[in-house]
């Protein structure tokens, strides 16, 4: 993140603006809507400044400028048609400290200003760092045909009611969550439709009805295969509202990104045969969060009821009188064979399709291998890229043919997405280079994969 984003309080700040014309303008015209000091300095200036300069909304120094012009300011921007004194200005701002912009020219920049939507109290500032304002003015379009046009109403009666709520609640989750109440619910409604005295009412009664909350909630969260725009809505909602976010290896740091900013993340990743926490801590700790007012979100990779082990945790919660909720998502098995161009199913080629896993609890294969072998369906095994030798040894010892398909699909449905294909024969000296998380898909439907591939990472 080149530049960090930030609001300036401007009850008291000094702004000088060094030119005066139609691009000096626009800068001023904004300038305008905040309580900043702004002064002016240019030989001539457009007829827009000077309107402002008459009505006493700026002071305007018409003449050159003066380096001890930057004596009183605190914010610089420059906007003249001569490069020369823009980069002049720009040194000499730098070397006191100050933060100045130069209009069209970020070499030159210590700040930049953001795309901004105005919704008083409300203020949303985007930008790229100047490499794609077209982009960010169809974003701005977007988010300000999405806003209702009375949220600053909204955000006006919520701080109306901000000392009210800090009494009636002991912490800051009680209140947040209260909130969260509030404007997913009918008393914003009153307030965007224009019904404040009701929205007021109705914000007093429910004051008045609401006790703090002292239990917390797990939510068990499918995270899906990998792409992040495969996640639910209802999984990123609650990752947005979640207070401790418990992750394993397999979510991605895309994913991650979509927490909320300042929620806890917890780590508890597994490797083949290598547990940062044992099951039994995980449990534990979820219990534990959950017991303490918390809004947990356990984060899955997939499905968290498909190789999830979330019965397992869920059982702990029931023992322990936790609320929870189980939000699905995509399992890996339908995420890589789609990504990777293979049905789990086809009319000519497998009518049933088999989840295994190729890693028990015990650290053994120990499957039913002849319920596995089968004429007309397709097989996935999940974990299993380290015992696959013993996957295709006992596949053939018990009756699958050694020329049958077989597939890997790394790093499913994201850019570092590999798929290996081959036989039970050669694929372990084919898929070699296939390194965790892996998913191994069975079956003559692996041929389908040159005709029906259409995802290049």
């Amino acid at each position: 993140m080149q530049y960090f984003p930030l609001f300036v309080d401007t009850n008291t700040l000094q702004v000088l603006v060094v030119g005066a014309g139609e691009v000096a303008a626009r800068k001023v015209e904004l300038l305008m809507r905040t309580h900043a000091q702004v002064e002016v300095v240019a030989p001539e200036a457009c007829q827009a400044i000077q309107a402002l300069a008459a009505r006493g909304k700026l002071s305007l120094q018409q003449r050159p400028y003066l380096e001890s012009d930057l004596d009183k300011a605190q914010l610089v921007f420059v906007a003249t048609n001569d490069t020369e004194l823009n980069a002049q200005i720009s040194h000499q701002a730098k070397a006191r400290k100050l933060l100045v912009n130069v209009v069209d020219a970020p070499k030159l920049c210590g700040f930049i200003t953001p795309s901004i939507i105005d919704r008083s109290p409300l203020l949303i500032a985007m930008s790229s760092g100047g490499s794609a304002p077209v982009l960010l003015r169809y974003l701005r379009q977007k988010l300000e045909a999405f806003l209702p046009r009375r949220i600053s109403s909204l955000a006006e009666f919520a701080d109306s009611f901000r000392e009210q709520v800090k009494q009636h609640f002991a912490n800051v989750t009680q209140r947040r969550y209260f909130w969260e109440e509030v404007f997913d619910g009918e008393v914003a409604e009153q307030v965007l439709k224009g019904n404040s005295p009701l929205a007021r009412e109705m914000m007093v009664a429910k004051l008045q009805q609401d006790a703090p909350k002292t239990e917390g909630e797990v939510y068990l969260v499918g995270a899906g295969p990998g792409d992040p725009e495969l996640l639910t809505f209802r999984a990123l909602r609650l990752m947005q509202k979640a207070d401790v976010v418990v992750y394993d290896r397999l979510v991605s740091q895309d994913i991650l990104d979509m927490v909320r900013r300042d929620a806890e993340k917890v780590y508890v990743g597994k490797a083949a045969s290598n547990h940062t926490l044992p099951q039994e801590d995980i449990n534990q700790l979820l219990v534990r969060e959950a017991k303490a007012g918390k809004r947990v979100v356990r984060l899955k990779g997939g499905d968290p009821f498909i190789f999830g082990r979330g019965g397992e945790e869920i059982e702990e919660l029931i023992a322990h009188d936790i609320g929870f909720e189980v939000v699905p998502g995509i399992t890996a098995a339908s995420g890589a064979s789609s990504y990777a161009g293979i049905p789990l199913t086809h009319r000519d080629h497998a009518q049933s399709v088999v989840f295994a896993t190729g890693h028990l609890k015990d650290d053994s294969i120990n499957l039913d291998w002849p319920a596995l072998v089968q004429k007309r369906q397709t097989l996935v095994f999940y974990m299993g890229l380290t015992g696959l030798p013993v996957i295709c040894r006992e596949l053939i010892a018990h009756g699958m043919p050694s020329d049958m398909p077989i597939a890997l699909v790394e790093q499913a449905t994201t850019n570092q997405q590999q798929v290996v294909a081959g036989t039970l024969a050669d694929i372990e000296h084919k898929a070699a280079h296939i390194k965790p998380p892996a998913l191994i898909i069975v079956g003559t439907v692996v041929t389908l994969r040159d005709k029906l591939n259409w995802f290049n990472p």
